[in-house]
């Protein structure tokens, strides 16, 4: 399950944005009806076209989903996509994913490299030289998925993925090692800087792309580590054999993933937190009529189903064919086994009490697959399902033939489940019979309901303590929204069986108050709320509770948070007061930016010789400067300061090098790859990545270290400043305002008292600056004055009226919805933090202390 901020502005009762007459007759509209009048005349200056670049950032959600983090992670998988082709092709092997400190992120393979001949039909359209290589990055729909003879299967459909990554970047550069050569080339929010440049020779193939998403487009530029660690790892389940490593530069982190017995080992990580029912995982594979399939299931002692199903690596999280396929099968095969053996006796297991404590992974190649849905979530070949109906039910019989054990722990494991089934639904008919959804009778006594019977407008929240629920039921808004206050820990839901969770009081309160039944037999038209709020405290039990409640939902009431019915309560973290006035802000990179924004209001910047930056072109100054803090930061801690560095700018290009080359004890500056590659030439010099290595896990040979010097020459190493790229990017902005690298750097002077620049706010305050840098830290501290600002730890500090001014007003709160994006994703971690097992757990905990903030114990 993952949490999405769910803006929460207006109360039910308040009218509708953009009902005011007034406004839309302004507007040039019709106000009784409400829409926008268009133009009379319709003219072919009405129409506009777009080329590819402007339409992919123009319309960025179209191609990658979003512009929050999780369109952000698609820009990397779309890469790595790519390079995993080319490994299911067999003709790559490893694959070496790098967060770099500014951002940045580079992909490097070890395949066969794209083409950088000239390509003649996107030659003759664009009626100039273009290469194969610049065609892939900057054509849409242009790539090797489109001819059988490229790509037998592959994960990327559309021929667009790394083009779209391109576009939506600040830069990219591309380096294609093949033909004994390294051919690069550069782009700047998607237009080349130049052509494809051939450069140094080297034995090694492959392509490396790196690239820094475009804040211009992207509400957050910061990569989660956790995120891409999972995916890169499941890439490397899916593909066994081939090597994934991944490193994260900002925090040093990194993983090193190849798993020889692909989809079996995902099978025993996904299990390593439960007590399994046989020791072997099943496997099962085979192919006909081109689709080939693999799958390997384990059960264990647990109550939940865990399948993950993919086609051609992609993660179809909604199923499908090749899902129902496996089902069926299963299914079949277990109940043939059962009646066969004599083990029914008056109860029969259905296919939901067979999947009960399974665990399994589903992978299929399919040359042409059909999905529902440009999200590719679903699979919708009807063929595949035959085809993996045949074969799972041909290969588990004989399994189960063969491993009589092992078989009959199964199917006991689905007659434990049937047995439960029957008394959960006894104790459903129970609760039936002691509610009145309509009339209220069997509604908990605790339960401080609302006034309105309006279900789309109530809400509940769900606070843990009579104490808490006083404080609620104090701030509360009475009309539409009900406390439900619990006593204690509720169950754990996910270790125990559906008749024990219905036999707890608390759980049986929510049930009663809902209204919706719970499992399979939950109707969602009969809540009695439109949202169900959790809100604890910030402390350890707080957060206990909280997690408690979410894996009760996840298991019992697991419609209502597909529906996005189930929210958290976030409370803010600051309050901001100014006289009477105050308001509420969320995190600290807001706070940090409001703060901005309100200390450009009014403000101008003034040099020595009379320039003046204000209005717009003083916002956009201050948000470029702000988009290359972090960048300068970290150049500053490998030990280069800007100061030193600028004496290496090139003045024609107006660009700082980022290559740093290192031969023995000296080290040179490059601006681009073909002037390394000019310079090893010239030398007789190879770098040492380029040198023959050891295989991984083979011991090299011992070896006389001064004679190998004497025999290869000195050690050659390159590194490459990625945050430089962005600086350069920002000073490319920053000139269009007369502002160059000298502004940004402190200057010794003498013979002058008046200072180098000056920040004006009003007629009245002038504040000295000896350089750029400092402007941004000045005009936050000048949006702060005249405001208070107090900072929050959680709903334990706030009496009744600032709960209700910061959690219950919707004018004010901010909820965060509970989806459901990724439900094995969300199984594991609940098998990880409510399973038995305590290793894994602790390895979690001791994995992620450190990036815990603001505990409240």
């Amino acid at each position: 399950m993952s949490d999405v901020p769910s803006s929460d502005s207006t109360t039910p009762d308040s009218d509708p944005i953009g009902s005011d007459e007034t406004q839309l007759e302004e507007a040039g509209a019709n106000p009784h009806s409400n829409r926008i009048a268009a133009n009379s005349e319709y003219t072919s200056k009405d129409l506009q076209h777009l080329s590819d670049l402007e339409h992919v950032r123009e319309r960025p959600g179209m191609y990658i989903g979003d512009t929050t983090g999780r369109g952000l992670h698609h820009l990397v998988y779309e890469v790595v996509d790519n390079s995993i082709d080319e490994a299911m092709a067999e003709f790559a092997s490893a694959v070496t994913v790098t967060v770099h400190t500014d951002g940045s992120v580079t992909v490097e393979d070890d395949g066969r490299g794209i083409p950088v001949t000239r390509h003649d039909q996107l030659s003759e359209e664009m009626d100039r030289e273009v290469t194969t290589l610049e065609g892939v990055m900057t054509v849409l729909k242009f790539g090797g998925k489109f001819q059988k003879g490229a790509y037998q299967t592959s994960g990327g459909l559309h021929g667009v993925g790394v083009t779209v990554v391109n576009f939506l970047s600040q830069w990219c550069e591309v380096e294609v090692s093949r033909d004994g050569w390294t051919w690069t080339q550069q782009y700047e929010r998607g237009i080349p800087q130049g052509a494809v440049t051939k450069g140094r020779a080297t034995k090694k193939k492959g392509t490396k792309t790196t690239f820094k998403a475009d804040s211009e487009i992207f509400s957050t530029t910061k990569y989660s580590y956790d995120v891409l660690y999972k995916r890169l790892q499941e890439l490397a389940f899916l593909n066994s054999g081939v090597r994934i490593r991944f490193l994260d530069e900002r925090n040093g982190e990194s993983g090193d993933f190849k798993y020889e017995r692909g989809i079996i080992e995902f099978v025993e990580h996904l299990n390593r937190a439960s007590d399994v029912l046989h020791s072997d995982v099943i496997h099962i594979e085979g192919e006909r009529d081109g689709v080939e399939f693999e799958i390997a299931l384990q059960y264990n002692t647990d109550y939940t189903e865990t399948v993950q199903s993919y086609v051609n690596n992609i993660h179809t999280i909604e199923g499908g064919t090749h899902v129902s396929g496996f089902r069926s099968a299963l299914t079949r095969t277990l109940n043939n086994y059962g009646r066969k053996e004599g083990l029914f006796k008056a109860t029969t297991p259905s296919g939901d009490d067979f999947r009960e404590g399974l665990t399994a992974v589903i992978s299929t190649r399919v040359p042409h697959p059909q999905f529902e849905g440009q999200t590719k979530t679903k699979l919708g070949n009807n063929d595949v399902e035959g085809i993996v109906n045949g074969g799972v039910g041909e290969q588990l019989t004989k399994f189960m033939e063969e491993n009589p054990k092992a078989a009959k722990a199964i199917v006991r494991k689905g007659l434990l489940a049937a047995e439960a089934r029957e008394a959960a639904r006894k104790a459903k008919d129970m609760l039936r019979k002691r509610k009145d959804v309509l009339g209220g009778g069997g509604l908990p006594g605790k339960l401080r309901d609302c006034i309105s019977k309006k279900m789309e407008e109530c809400e509940i929240y769900l606070v843990e303590g009579d104490s808490a629920g006083g404080s609620a039921e104090g701030g509360r808004m009475r009309n539409y929204q009900a406390i439900l206050p619990l006593r204690g820990k509720i169950i754990n839901a996910y270790k125990s069986r559906e008749d024990k969770v219905l036999a707890n009081e608390e759980v049986k309160s929510m049930i009663q108050a809902f209204g919706t039944g719970i499992g399979a037999d939950q109707d969602l038209s009969k809540r009695r709320y439109n949202k169900i709020i959790v809100m604890t405290d910030a402390d350890v039990d707080g957060s206990h509770i909280r997690t408690l409640l979410l894996c009760f939902f996840y298991r019992q009431m697991f419609q209502l948070v597909a529906g996005g019915h189930v929210y958290v309560a976030k409370p803010p973290l600051f309050r901001v007061s100014k006289g009477k006035e105050r308001y509420y802000v969320q995190t600290e990179e807001e706070m940090k930016s409001q703060l901005l924004e309100r200390g450009l209001a009014d403000s101008t910047f003034e040099a020595e010789d009379g320039r003046r930056i204000e209005g717009e072109e003083m916002r956009k100054m201050c948000h470029t400067l702000a988009g290359i803090e972090d960048a300068i930061i970290a150049m500053e801690r490998r030990g280069i300061s800007l100061k030193a560095h600028a004496l290496r700018l090139d003045p024609q290009t107006n660009r700082l090098p980022p290559l740093h080359l290192f031969v023995g004890v000296d080290d040179h500056w490059f601006h681009g790859v073909e002037q390394v590659d000019e310079y090893l030439n010239a030398n007789n010099l190879v770098l040492d990545s380029e040198k023959e290595k050891p295989e991984p896990g083979e011991e090299p040979e011992a070896i006389d270290l001064t004679a190998e010097q004497e025999a290869t020459g000195p050690s050659v190493n390159l590194i490459e400043l990625h945050e430089v790229r962005t600086i350069n990017t920002a000073l490319k902005d920053l000139q269009q305002l007369g502002i160059s690298i000298d502004d940004l750097i402190p200057q010794e002077r003498t013979g002058s008292t008046a200072p180098r620049f000056e920040l004006l706010r009003g007629e009245d305050t002038r504040r000295p600056l000896q350089d750029l840098r400092e402007l941004l830290p000045q005009v936050r501290a000048a949006g702060e004055k005249g405001l208070a600002v107090t900072r929050f730890k959680g709903l334990g500090e706030m009496n009744a009226e600032e709960l209700r001014e910061t959690t219950l007003d919707p004018a004010n709160r901010t909820l965060v919805q509970v989806n459901l994006s990724d439900a094995g994703a969300a199984d594991e971690m609940f098998r990880l933090l409510m399973g038995d097992k305590v290793e894994p757990r602790r390895e979690f905990i001791e994995r992620h202390a450190l990036d815990v903030k603001n505990l409240d114990v």
